[in-house]
Protein backbone atom coordinates (compact mmCIF):
# COMPACT_ATOMS: atom_id res chain seq x y z
CA UNK A 1 0.00 0.00 0.00
CA UNK A 2 1.44 4.03 -1.21
CA UNK A 3 2.47 5.97 1.36
CA UNK A 4 -1.01 8.36 -0.26
CA UNK A 5 -3.06 5.40 0.22
CA UNK A 6 -1.82 5.29 4.12
CA UNK A 7 -2.80 8.67 4.69
CA UNK A 8 -6.53 8.31 3.31
CA UNK A 9 -7.01 5.53 5.53
CA UNK A 10 -5.71 7.67 8.29
CA UNK A 11 -7.78 11.02 7.62
CA UNK A 12 -10.79 8.45 7.08
CA UNK A 13 -10.13 6.76 10.88
CA UNK A 14 -9.48 10.31 11.86
CA UNK A 15 -13.10 11.41 10.57
CA UNK A 16 -14.51 8.12 12.24
CA UNK A 17 -13.01 9.06 15.96
CA UNK A 18 -14.07 12.72 15.32
CA UNK A 19 -18.14 11.55 14.48
CA UNK A 20 -17.73 9.44 17.52
CA UNK A 21 -16.85 11.92 19.92
CA UNK A 22 -19.11 14.84 18.64
CA UNK A 23 -22.38 12.30 18.90
CA UNK A 24 -21.28 10.52 22.35
CA UNK A 25 -19.69 12.99 24.37
CA UNK A 26 -22.11 15.67 25.21
CA UNK A 27 -19.85 18.38 26.33
CA UNK A 28 -20.27 22.41 25.82
CA UNK A 29 -20.00 23.04 22.19
CA UNK A 30 -16.48 25.16 22.42
CA UNK A 31 -14.66 22.64 24.29
CA UNK A 32 -16.08 20.61 21.21
CA UNK A 33 -14.23 23.14 19.02
CA UNK A 34 -11.15 23.14 20.68
CA UNK A 35 -11.31 19.33 20.34
CA UNK A 36 -12.36 19.15 16.93
CA UNK A 37 -9.50 21.83 15.99
CA UNK A 38 -6.81 19.27 17.48
CA UNK A 39 -8.67 16.41 15.53
CA UNK A 40 -8.18 18.10 12.61
CA UNK A 41 -4.74 20.05 13.09
CA UNK A 42 -2.95 16.77 13.87
CA UNK A 43 -4.95 13.44 12.89
CA UNK A 44 -4.36 10.56 14.66
CA UNK A 45 -2.05 12.24 17.59
CA UNK A 46 -4.99 14.37 18.55
CA UNK A 47 -6.93 11.98 19.03
CA UNK A 48 -4.18 10.26 21.39
CA UNK A 49 -3.91 13.29 23.23
CA UNK A 50 -7.65 13.25 23.31
CA UNK A 51 -7.98 9.88 24.84
CA UNK A 52 -4.86 10.69 27.36
CA UNK A 53 -6.22 14.59 28.30
CA UNK A 54 -9.74 14.70 27.66
CA UNK A 55 -11.76 12.02 28.42
CA UNK A 56 -13.90 12.20 31.69
CA UNK A 57 -13.75 10.36 34.27
CA UNK A 58 -14.99 6.71 33.94
CA UNK A 59 -18.45 6.41 35.38
CA UNK A 60 -17.26 3.53 37.00
CA UNK A 61 -14.62 5.87 39.17
CA UNK A 62 -17.20 8.70 39.10
CA UNK A 63 -19.91 6.66 40.84
CA UNK A 64 -17.00 4.75 43.42
CA UNK A 65 -15.97 8.69 44.66
CA UNK A 66 -19.73 9.72 44.60
CA UNK A 67 -20.19 6.26 46.87
CA UNK A 68 -16.94 7.31 49.08
CA UNK A 69 -18.62 10.81 49.68
CA UNK A 70 -21.83 9.49 50.82
CA UNK A 71 -20.32 6.29 53.07
CA UNK A 72 -18.65 9.74 55.04
CA UNK A 73 -21.98 10.80 55.68
CA UNK A 74 -23.27 9.67 59.12
CA UNK A 75 -26.91 9.68 60.12
CA UNK A 76 -26.91 12.75 61.82
CA UNK A 77 -24.89 14.55 59.80
CA UNK A 78 -27.86 13.94 57.02
CA UNK A 79 -30.61 15.13 59.83
CA UNK A 80 -28.67 18.06 60.07
CA UNK A 81 -28.64 18.61 56.01
CA UNK A 82 -32.21 18.22 56.20
CA UNK A 83 -32.90 20.49 59.35
CA UNK A 84 -30.60 23.52 57.80
CA UNK A 85 -32.58 23.03 54.33
CA UNK A 86 -36.17 23.82 56.14
CA UNK A 87 -34.46 26.51 58.57
CA UNK A 88 -33.25 28.27 55.43
CA UNK A 89 -36.48 27.99 53.66
CA UNK A 90 -37.97 29.31 56.80
CA UNK A 91 -35.57 32.06 57.32
CA UNK A 92 -34.98 32.76 53.44
CA UNK A 93 -34.86 36.66 54.55
CA UNK A 94 -31.05 35.94 55.73
CA UNK A 95 -28.24 37.97 54.04
CA UNK A 96 -26.80 35.33 51.35
CA UNK A 97 -29.76 32.73 52.23
CA UNK A 98 -29.87 31.82 48.12
CA UNK A 99 -25.96 31.26 48.38
CA UNK A 100 -26.11 29.03 51.23
CA UNK A 101 -29.45 27.46 49.95
CA UNK A 102 -27.51 26.99 46.93
CA UNK A 103 -24.09 24.92 48.39
CA UNK A 104 -26.27 23.04 50.67
CA UNK A 105 -28.57 21.43 47.69
CA UNK A 106 -25.89 21.17 45.50
CA UNK A 107 -22.78 20.03 47.88
CA UNK A 108 -24.42 18.98 50.97
CA UNK A 109 -22.38 21.85 52.53
CA UNK A 110 -23.90 22.62 56.16
CA UNK A 111 -23.43 26.37 57.09
CA UNK A 112 -21.69 26.41 60.47
CA UNK A 113 -20.88 29.77 62.90
CA UNK A 114 -19.00 30.04 65.69
CA UNK A 115 -15.72 29.60 63.84
CA UNK A 116 -12.79 31.86 63.85
CA UNK A 117 -10.93 32.31 60.33
CA UNK A 118 -7.14 33.37 60.04
CA UNK A 119 -5.95 34.65 57.03
CA UNK A 120 -2.39 34.15 56.47
CA UNK A 121 -1.09 35.96 53.76
CA UNK A 122 2.22 34.42 53.39
CA UNK A 123 4.18 31.10 53.26
CA UNK A 124 6.06 32.08 56.03
CA UNK A 125 3.02 32.78 58.21
CA UNK A 126 1.37 29.51 57.10
CA UNK A 127 4.09 27.56 57.68
CA UNK A 128 4.84 28.91 61.14
CA UNK A 129 1.51 27.98 62.45
CA UNK A 130 0.93 24.74 60.65
CA UNK A 131 4.42 23.45 62.37
CA UNK A 132 3.05 24.40 65.67
CA UNK A 133 -0.46 22.81 65.72
CA UNK A 134 1.36 20.08 64.47
CA UNK A 135 3.96 20.17 67.24
CA UNK A 136 1.44 20.33 69.76
CA UNK A 137 -0.92 17.49 67.87
CA UNK A 138 -2.26 14.93 70.33
CA UNK A 139 -3.32 12.57 68.14
CA UNK A 140 -4.29 12.96 64.76
CA UNK A 141 -2.55 14.74 61.77
CA UNK A 142 -4.27 14.37 58.39
CA UNK A 143 -2.29 16.12 55.36
CA UNK A 144 -3.38 16.11 51.74
CA UNK A 145 -1.17 18.70 49.26
CA UNK A 146 -1.32 18.78 45.43
CA UNK A 147 2.28 19.58 45.31
CA UNK A 148 5.21 18.41 48.28
CA UNK A 149 8.87 19.34 47.01
CA UNK A 150 11.99 17.33 47.90
CA UNK A 151 13.53 21.00 49.24
CA UNK A 152 13.98 22.58 53.04
CA UNK A 153 10.35 23.20 53.99
CA UNK A 154 9.37 20.31 52.89
CA UNK A 155 12.32 18.44 54.58
CA UNK A 156 10.94 20.33 58.04
CA UNK A 157 7.73 19.35 57.62
CA UNK A 158 8.30 15.60 56.76
CA UNK A 159 10.92 15.59 60.00
CA UNK A 160 8.49 16.85 62.08
CA UNK A 161 5.51 14.33 60.72
CA UNK A 162 8.31 11.54 61.79
CA UNK A 163 8.64 12.50 65.18
CA UNK A 164 5.02 12.76 65.76
CA UNK A 165 4.36 9.39 64.13
CA UNK A 166 7.05 7.87 66.46
CA UNK A 167 5.02 9.58 69.56
CA UNK A 168 2.09 7.65 68.64
CA UNK A 169 -0.04 10.00 66.67
CA UNK A 170 -1.50 9.20 63.45
CA UNK A 171 -0.47 10.67 60.68
CA UNK A 172 -2.08 10.26 56.97
CA UNK A 173 -0.82 11.99 53.98
CA UNK A 174 -1.96 12.15 50.50
CA UNK A 175 -0.19 13.87 47.81
CA UNK A 176 -1.33 14.33 43.84
CA UNK A 177 0.55 11.79 41.96
CA UNK A 178 0.93 13.93 38.84
CA UNK A 179 1.65 17.15 40.99
CA UNK A 180 4.39 15.49 42.60
CA UNK A 181 5.71 14.05 39.32
CA UNK A 182 8.99 15.57 39.76
CA UNK A 183 9.42 14.28 43.29
CA UNK A 184 11.13 11.88 44.47
CA UNK A 185 8.86 9.18 46.38
CA UNK A 186 11.90 8.15 48.19
CA UNK A 187 10.83 11.32 50.54
CA UNK A 188 8.60 9.51 52.26
CA UNK A 189 10.05 6.73 53.66
CA UNK A 190 11.66 8.10 56.66
CA UNK A 191 7.73 8.55 57.46
CA UNK A 192 6.47 5.15 56.38
CA UNK A 193 9.22 3.62 58.45
CA UNK A 194 8.23 6.02 61.61
CA UNK A 195 4.56 4.40 61.43
CA UNK A 196 2.55 7.63 58.82
CA UNK A 197 0.79 6.40 56.53
CA UNK A 198 1.38 7.71 52.61
CA UNK A 199 -0.85 7.19 49.70
CA UNK A 200 -1.00 9.19 46.03
CA UNK A 201 -4.34 10.16 44.86
CA UNK A 202 -5.29 9.13 40.42
CA UNK A 203 -1.58 7.44 40.86
CA UNK A 204 -0.51 6.77 37.10
CA UNK A 205 -0.38 2.98 35.85
CA UNK A 206 -1.08 1.46 32.42
CA UNK A 207 -4.82 1.90 31.86
CA UNK A 208 -5.42 4.67 33.91
CA UNK A 209 -4.96 7.30 31.11
CA UNK A 210 -8.38 9.01 31.67
CA UNK A 211 -7.77 10.18 35.69
CA UNK A 212 -4.50 12.10 33.98
CA UNK A 213 -6.07 15.42 33.51
CA UNK A 214 -8.05 15.30 36.40
CA UNK A 215 -5.65 16.08 39.74
CA UNK A 216 -6.39 16.68 43.34
CA UNK A 217 -5.26 20.61 43.60
CA UNK A 218 -6.38 20.84 47.28
CA UNK A 219 -4.27 21.74 50.23
CA UNK A 220 -5.37 20.66 53.14
CA UNK A 221 -4.11 19.93 56.60
CA UNK A 222 -5.79 18.82 59.60
CA UNK A 223 -4.80 18.40 63.36
CA UNK A 224 -6.97 16.58 65.89
CA UNK A 225 -10.18 17.52 63.96
CA UNK A 226 -10.04 20.46 65.36
CA UNK A 227 -7.88 22.45 63.29
CA UNK A 228 -8.04 23.20 60.12
CA UNK A 229 -5.93 24.45 57.28
CA UNK A 230 -6.85 25.30 53.30
CA UNK A 231 -5.61 27.57 50.18
CA UNK A 232 -3.28 28.35 48.03
CA UNK A 233 0.02 26.94 49.45
CA UNK A 234 1.89 23.79 48.58
CA UNK A 235 4.70 22.61 50.24
CA UNK A 236 7.67 23.47 48.72
CA UNK A 237 10.63 26.58 48.88
CA UNK A 238 8.95 28.52 45.74
CA UNK A 239 5.85 29.33 47.82
CA UNK A 240 8.43 31.89 50.06
CA UNK A 241 9.54 33.12 46.64
CA UNK A 242 12.73 31.68 46.67
CA UNK A 243 12.98 30.70 43.22
CA UNK A 244 12.88 32.29 39.80
CA UNK A 245 9.17 33.46 40.53
CA UNK A 246 9.20 36.60 42.95
CA UNK A 247 8.34 37.99 44.80
CA UNK A 248 5.72 35.34 45.15
CA UNK A 249 2.24 36.65 47.00
CA UNK A 250 0.12 33.67 48.41
CA UNK A 251 -3.23 33.20 50.64
CA UNK A 252 -3.83 30.44 53.24
CA UNK A 253 -6.63 30.73 56.33
CA UNK A 254 -6.18 28.68 59.51
CA UNK A 255 -9.86 27.89 60.82
CA UNK A 256 -11.30 26.42 64.07
CA UNK A 257 -14.53 25.85 65.08
CA UNK A 258 -17.47 23.26 63.69
CA UNK A 259 -16.16 23.96 60.06
CA UNK A 260 -13.24 21.92 60.88
CA UNK A 261 -15.30 19.00 60.37
CA UNK A 262 -15.94 19.72 56.62
CA UNK A 263 -12.56 20.27 55.62
CA UNK A 264 -12.17 16.84 57.79
CA UNK A 265 -14.54 15.07 55.89
CA UNK A 266 -13.30 16.78 52.52
CA UNK A 267 -9.82 14.83 53.52
CA UNK A 268 -11.40 11.59 54.44
CA UNK A 269 -12.87 11.42 51.33
CA UNK A 270 -10.35 11.47 49.24
CA UNK A 271 -8.61 9.08 52.03
CA UNK A 272 -11.20 6.59 52.04
CA UNK A 273 -11.14 6.79 47.80
CA UNK A 274 -7.55 6.55 48.17
CA UNK A 275 -6.59 4.32 50.24
CA UNK A 276 -9.97 1.73 51.16
CA UNK A 277 -9.99 3.12 54.72
CA UNK A 278 -13.06 4.55 56.37
CA UNK A 279 -12.46 7.02 58.94
CA UNK A 280 -16.13 7.94 59.55
CA UNK A 281 -16.18 4.87 61.49
CA UNK A 282 -14.32 6.86 64.16
CA UNK A 283 -16.40 9.97 64.38
CA UNK A 284 -15.68 11.02 68.06
CA UNK A 285 -12.05 10.41 67.02
CA UNK A 286 -11.30 12.19 64.05
CA UNK A 287 -15.06 14.31 63.85
CA UNK A 288 -14.94 15.37 67.63
CA UNK A 289 -17.29 18.34 67.97
CA UNK A 290 -15.35 21.62 68.04
CA UNK A 291 -16.32 24.00 70.75
CA UNK A 292 -17.78 27.70 68.83
CA UNK A 293 -15.42 30.35 69.27
CA UNK A 294 -16.11 33.69 70.26
CA UNK A 295 -15.73 35.49 67.26
CA UNK A 296 -18.71 33.79 65.94
CA UNK A 297 -18.08 33.84 62.11
CA UNK A 298 -20.26 32.00 59.44
CA UNK A 299 -18.55 29.21 57.01
CA UNK A 300 -19.52 26.99 54.29
CA UNK A 301 -16.70 24.34 52.96
CA UNK A 302 -17.53 23.78 49.52
CA UNK A 303 -16.19 21.37 47.65
CA UNK A 304 -16.07 20.38 43.39
CA UNK A 305 -14.55 18.34 40.97
CA UNK A 306 -15.07 16.30 37.52
CA UNK A 307 -17.19 13.54 39.81
CA UNK A 308 -19.84 16.10 39.67
CA UNK A 309 -21.07 18.14 36.56
CA UNK A 310 -22.68 20.95 38.67
CA UNK A 311 -19.20 23.01 39.13
CA UNK A 312 -20.26 24.25 42.38
CA UNK A 313 -17.62 26.29 43.15
CA UNK A 314 -17.68 28.13 40.01
CA UNK A 315 -21.23 28.54 39.86
CA UNK A 316 -20.81 29.68 43.81
CA UNK A 317 -18.81 32.47 43.26
CA UNK A 318 -21.00 33.50 39.84
CA UNK A 319 -23.75 33.66 42.67
CA UNK A 320 -21.52 35.91 45.00
CA UNK A 321 -20.85 38.37 41.45
CA UNK A 322 -24.59 38.37 40.70
CA UNK A 323 -25.72 39.63 44.24
CA UNK A 324 -22.73 42.28 44.67
CA UNK A 325 -24.56 45.78 44.65
CA UNK A 326 -21.17 47.90 45.80
CA UNK A 327 -17.80 45.88 44.48
CA UNK A 328 -16.16 42.41 43.51
CA UNK A 329 -12.63 41.86 44.01
CA UNK A 330 -10.80 39.11 42.54
CA UNK A 331 -7.41 37.37 43.36
CA UNK A 332 -6.31 34.57 40.68
CA UNK A 333 -2.98 33.09 38.92
CA UNK A 334 -4.74 31.76 36.43
CA UNK A 335 -7.79 33.77 34.32
CA UNK A 336 -9.18 31.47 31.75
CA UNK A 337 -13.09 31.60 32.28
CA UNK A 338 -15.98 30.35 30.71
CA UNK A 339 -18.31 32.49 28.95
CA UNK A 340 -20.57 32.56 31.80
CA UNK A 341 -18.47 34.04 34.40
CA UNK A 342 -16.91 36.13 31.24
CA UNK A 343 -20.98 37.24 31.22
CA UNK A 344 -20.77 37.58 35.13
CA UNK A 345 -18.44 39.90 35.31
CA UNK A 346 -19.30 42.37 32.33
CA UNK A 347 -23.18 42.12 33.72
CA UNK A 348 -21.66 43.94 37.04
CA UNK A 349 -19.52 45.84 35.54
CA UNK A 350 -22.05 47.51 33.50
CA UNK A 351 -24.69 47.48 36.43
CA UNK A 352 -21.97 49.78 38.08
CA UNK A 353 -20.33 47.62 40.75
CA UNK A 354 -16.82 48.01 40.97
CA UNK A 355 -14.97 45.02 39.18
CA UNK A 356 -11.58 44.75 39.67
CA UNK A 357 -9.32 41.71 39.21
CA UNK A 358 -5.33 41.21 40.18
CA UNK A 359 -3.46 38.72 38.43
CA UNK A 360 0.02 38.28 38.12
CA UNK A 361 3.03 40.13 36.10
CA UNK A 362 5.18 37.53 36.10
CA UNK A 363 4.03 34.10 34.45
CA UNK A 364 5.06 30.65 35.94
CA UNK A 365 3.05 29.18 32.44
CA UNK A 366 3.31 31.72 29.50
CA UNK A 367 1.02 29.67 27.59
CA UNK A 368 -1.80 29.86 30.10
CA UNK A 369 -0.72 34.00 30.31
CA UNK A 370 -0.92 34.25 26.56
CA UNK A 371 -4.88 33.19 27.16
CA UNK A 372 -5.00 35.19 29.92
CA UNK A 373 -4.14 38.42 28.41
CA UNK A 374 -7.09 37.81 25.69
CA UNK A 375 -9.45 38.30 28.29
CA UNK A 376 -8.29 41.73 28.74
CA UNK A 377 -9.76 43.71 26.72
CA UNK A 378 -13.15 42.57 27.18
CA UNK A 379 -12.81 43.23 30.73
CA UNK A 380 -11.70 46.63 30.32
CA UNK A 381 -14.39 47.16 27.70
CA UNK A 382 -17.25 46.55 30.39
CA UNK A 383 -15.21 48.72 32.72
CA UNK A 384 -13.69 45.76 35.04
CA UNK A 385 -10.30 47.52 36.29
CA UNK A 386 -7.36 44.95 35.89
CA UNK A 387 -3.71 45.15 37.35
CA UNK A 388 -0.57 42.99 37.40
CA UNK A 389 0.79 42.41 40.62
CA UNK A 390 4.78 43.13 40.37
CA UNK A 391 5.90 39.56 41.05
CA UNK A 392 3.81 36.27 41.02
CA UNK A 393 0.17 35.69 42.63
CA UNK A 394 -0.83 33.14 43.71
CA UNK A 395 -3.95 33.71 46.23
CA UNK A 396 -7.23 32.25 44.74
CA UNK A 397 -9.38 34.87 46.92
CA UNK A 398 -12.88 36.61 45.99
CA UNK A 399 -14.64 39.44 48.16
CA UNK A 400 -17.60 40.95 47.70
CA UNK A 401 -19.75 43.71 49.08
CA UNK A 402 -17.83 43.96 52.55
CA UNK A 403 -19.85 41.56 54.21
CA UNK A 404 -18.84 37.41 52.37
CA UNK A 405 -15.79 36.23 50.59
CA UNK A 406 -14.44 32.72 49.44
CA UNK A 407 -10.39 31.40 49.81
CA UNK A 408 -9.52 28.21 48.59
CA UNK A 409 -7.65 26.04 46.01
CA UNK A 410 -10.11 27.12 42.91
CA UNK A 411 -8.15 29.05 40.32
CA UNK A 412 -11.00 31.60 38.15
CA UNK A 413 -10.42 29.07 34.97
CA UNK A 414 -11.82 26.04 33.08
CA UNK A 415 -9.75 23.64 34.76
CA UNK A 416 -10.35 24.49 38.38
CA UNK A 417 -14.38 24.78 37.16
CA UNK A 418 -14.19 21.35 35.89
CA UNK A 419 -11.42 19.01 35.77
CA UNK A 420 -9.74 19.10 39.05
CA UNK A 421 -11.06 18.63 42.72
CA UNK A 422 -10.85 21.82 44.75
CA UNK A 423 -11.80 22.61 47.79
CA UNK A 424 -13.02 26.34 49.15
CA UNK A 425 -14.19 28.41 52.17
CA UNK A 426 -17.49 30.37 51.76
CA UNK A 427 -17.12 32.94 54.57
CA UNK A 428 -20.09 35.08 55.85
CA UNK A 429 -18.70 37.62 57.70
CA UNK A 430 -18.12 41.40 57.80
CA UNK A 431 -14.80 41.68 59.67
CA UNK A 432 -13.10 38.74 57.55
CA UNK A 433 -14.41 40.23 54.22
CA UNK A 434 -12.50 43.77 55.41
CA UNK A 435 -9.14 42.04 56.10
CA UNK A 436 -9.93 40.52 52.55
CA UNK A 437 -10.10 43.99 51.39
CA UNK A 438 -7.61 45.90 52.99
CA UNK A 439 -5.08 42.96 51.49
CA UNK A 440 -7.10 43.33 48.11
CA UNK A 441 -5.72 47.27 48.61
CA UNK A 442 -2.25 46.41 49.80
CA UNK A 443 -2.14 44.23 47.05
CA UNK A 444 -3.02 47.26 44.31
CA UNK A 445 -0.55 48.76 45.73
CA UNK A 446 2.22 46.64 44.89
CA UNK A 447 0.94 46.43 41.16
CA UNK A 448 0.32 48.24 37.76
CA UNK A 449 -3.21 48.69 36.37
CA UNK A 450 -3.69 47.99 32.91
CA UNK A 451 -4.99 50.60 31.00
CA UNK A 452 -6.45 50.81 27.59
CA UNK A 453 -3.95 52.87 25.54
CA UNK A 454 -1.55 50.36 27.58
CA UNK A 455 -3.63 46.92 26.10
CA UNK A 456 -3.77 48.82 22.64
CA UNK A 457 0.01 48.42 21.86
CA UNK A 458 0.60 44.64 21.98
CA UNK A 459 2.61 43.86 19.30
CA UNK A 460 1.87 41.41 16.18
CA UNK A 461 3.36 38.65 17.66
CA UNK A 462 1.97 38.70 21.16
CA UNK A 463 -1.73 39.28 19.07
CA UNK A 464 -1.10 36.21 17.42
CA UNK A 465 -0.49 33.80 20.17
CA UNK A 466 -3.37 35.24 22.73
CA UNK A 467 -5.56 34.34 19.60
CA UNK A 468 -3.67 30.45 19.23
CA UNK A 469 -3.53 29.64 22.90
CA UNK A 470 -7.15 31.29 22.91
CA UNK A 471 -8.64 28.47 21.10
CA UNK A 472 -7.98 26.42 23.00
CA UNK A 473 -8.60 27.66 26.49
CA UNK A 474 -11.37 24.98 27.53
CA UNK A 475 -9.25 22.26 27.40
CA UNK A 476 -5.91 23.50 28.60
Amino acid sequence: MSLGNYMVWIYILNFIALIIFICFERRDPVVSLAWVLGFTAIPVLGFVIFLIFGTGLKRKTAKKYAEKWHMNMDLSERMSIEDEKKKIKEYGFLPHADLISYLLNTNNSVITDGNNVEILPSAELKFKALIDDIRNAKDSVHLLYFIIRDDEISHEILSLLCEKARSGVKVRFVYDDIGCFFTKRSIFDELKAAGGMVSPFFPMKLGTYSKVNHRNHRKIAVIDGKVGYLGGINIGDEYFGKKKLSPWRDTHIRLTGPAVRYVQKAFSLDWAFSTGEDLSGSIARYFPLCEKQPQNKSVQIACSGPDSKEEEIKCAIIKMINSAKDHIYIETPYFVPDQSFMTALKLAANSGVDVRVIIPGIPDKKYVYYSTESYIGELLNAGVRVYKYNGFLHAKMVVADGDICTIGTTNIDIRSFQLHFEINAFIYDSFTAAECNSLFRDDIHDSVEVTNTQYARRGMWQLMCEGFFRLFSPIM
